[in-house]
This record gives C-alpha cells, structure tokens and sequence, in this order.
C-alpha cells in the first residue's frame, strides 16, 4: 500500500493526480463553521451573519479538490444534515470549545451524525474551536464531554479531535491534511 501511496503522491507533486471529494462543514451555530470556511477560502476573517442557507465553496489540500459544503448550525438546518451525508467524502465536525453549557447537544448531534449509515466509513475530524479565548476546554474535557475518547471510538471509524482557534489561524491545518490522507 505504502508504494501506491508514493506513486500518488509523486503524480500529485506534478499536478498530474488529484483526488476529489464532498466535504461537510457541521456542528452547531456559531462554532465557526462559515469563518472557518472564508479563512480557508480567502484568507479573511469578518463578522458573519448566521448560516441562513447552505453554500458551497471549493478548497484544495494537497492532492484532494474538497467541495465543501457550509450548511447552518441552527436547529432547523440540522434537518438538512442528513441529506447532504450521501457521497461525502469526510466531515468536519466543529465544536465551540468556549461554551461548556453547548456541549451535550453538540454530543448527542455528532452522535446522530455516527449512527447514520450513509457515513459508514466516512472520516470525521472534529475542531475544538476558540482555543484562544480563557474559558475553552481542554482537548480531554471536550473528548471527554463529546463521547470521542480513544477508547469510545470504534476501532473502525475514523474520527480524531483536533484543538483549534480560526480566528488565531491554528490547529485546524492539521485536522485538513489528516482528512485528505484519509480521502
């Protein structure tokens, strides 16, 4: 496997081989999901209105061409969620580590998003957001608080915790080269 994975990557470092794949950005309002997605896009940060419809940009890590989709946090587009899971090829799944009191409704949303079975196999890299600010939590209390300790995890699904600030731009370019490695 491992001489593939070279071959790859050395068509890739060419341009002669790129993956594609559909990504979600999901979790609840105002964990970050449309600023993440301007930072990565563009560059920028600015104040954003909540998600009020999905909308789709494209991202290139590596060899991978993501098509990622930004669909809302709020209740009402939570419905949505499961519509888009069909051919996603993996989720971000981000989390406002600064609002403890959010935490169980974030659990039981990205537990709900586990048991569907058109994610089957699907990677979920988890961001703990707001890393910057004194009130987050620690990456094990968020674990901890979201049901993802190593040992909860089932050894077939891929799912890693990845500490965050968009805002400070660190430790979410971590959790996109783990995805496309994975894609």
């Amino acid at each position: 496997m491992w001489l593939l994975d070279y071959v790859l990557d050395a068509l890739a470092a060419l341009g002669l081989w790129t993956k594609e794949a559909k990504l979600l950005f999901l979790g609840l309002d105002n964990a970050g999901k449309s600023t993440l997605l301007r930072r990565l896009t563009s560059g920028g940060l600015a104040q954003l209105a909540p998600t009020a419809h999905p909308h789709s940009e494209s991202l290139r890590v590596g060899s991978v061409e993501f098509a990622t989709f930004d669909l809302g946090g709020h209740v009402q587009a939570r419905r949505l969620w499961a519509e888009y899971s069909p051919a996603a090829g993996g989720i971000v799944f981000i989390v406002d580590a600064a609002a403890a009191r959010r935490l169980p409704e974030a659990r039981a949303e990205l537990h709900a998003l586990l048991a569907l079975p058109a994610l089957d196999g699907v990677p979920f890299a988890v961001l703990g957001n707001k890393i910057d600010r004194a009130d987050a939590v620690s990456e094990h209390a968020l674990r901890a608080a979201l049901g993802v300790m190593h040992h909860e995890v089932p050894v077939d699904r891929e799912l890693d915790v990845f500490m965050c600030s968009v805002v400070m731009e660190a430790g979410y370019q971590e959790a996109f080269k783990w995805l496309a490695k994975r894609i």
